[in-house]
């Protein structure tokens, strides 16, 4: 299944999938930074709709590819997150510097 595609304004949007953990975290990173490197990408999207987990390893690929992002003058955020992972990012300090947007079973940030 592919978890990216590129949109015409220079976005990325990446579709997390239900388990953020060190496997699925690892294939994204690979993808995403390969689009990076090679697309004009100025903006990163991520979708949590199907996303029920996520672990250390999720929060770092989160912050990996905030900080590649925002080196190239770029913004990153996350949309459709699932109340249970909100908290998550909430309690591990990436909503402090990723807008999060649409908050599902929950409020918005």
């Amino acid at each position: 299944m592919e978890t990216t595609r590129k949109t015409t304004d220079h976005i990325l949007r990446i579709r997390v999938p239900g388990e953020l953990d060190h496997h699925s975290a690892k294939a994204i990173c690979r993808e995403a930074d390969r689009r990076i490197q090679t697309e004009d990408i100025r903006e990163i999207i991520f979708d949590f709709a199907d996303t029920t987990f996520c672990d250390s390893s999720g929060i770092g690929m989160l912050m990996g590819r905030y900080k590649m992002i925002r080196a190239l003058g770029g913004k990153v955020r996350a949309v459709q997150v699932q109340a249970q992972v909100a908290r998550i990012l909430t309690l591990s300090g990436v909503t402090k510097i990723i807008p999060v947007e649409e908050v599902e079973g929950g409020r918005s940030k």
